[in-house]
């Protein structure tokens, strides 16, 4: 079963009222897939509290700007980390230079862009790969 990489920042968690909350209607639709999840961020220690990165109901993976997601190294990092490959996983994210980054060594990434917030076509994605 392919483990669903979650974009942290500006993806499932969101700005809201000046606090950085989880997007509720993402996590309900993540919910209803059994798949592992795993939130990827670059956050460091200083803004786990800040994004709220110590709360998170999935396992949050970070190396901390060293390198940055935009970089390929940090999800071959990532990916030797959970025992992956770049087949078990499928990924969504808000950053077109990190999607370009995880498309560059195989991952099937899928760009989410935080200003419609589309969850439909996220849906239609994630359906789409668990066929």
């Amino acid at each position: 079963m392919k483990t669903i990489l979650v974009d942290a920042v500006d993806c499932f968690i969101i700005e809201k009222d000046g606090k950085f909350i989880i997007f509720q209607d993402m996590y309900k639709l993540l919910e209803k897939y059994s798949n592992k999840k795993i939130i990827l961020t670059g956050a460091s220690d200083d803004k786990r509290e800040l994004f709220g990165l110590d709360n998170m109901p999935y396992e949050v993976f970070t190396l901390k700007h060293n390198p940055e997601k935009t970089n390929p190294e940090y999800y071959k990092i990532m990916l030797k980390n959970f025992n992956l490959n770049k087949n078990d996983v499928i990924y969504f994210e808000h950053n077109t230079d990190a999607v370009r980054s995880a498309q560059s060594i195989g991952i099937n990434t899928y760009f989410y862009d935080n200003d419609k917030k589309d969850l439909e076509s996220l849906k239609e994605f994630l359906d789409k790969n668990f066929k």
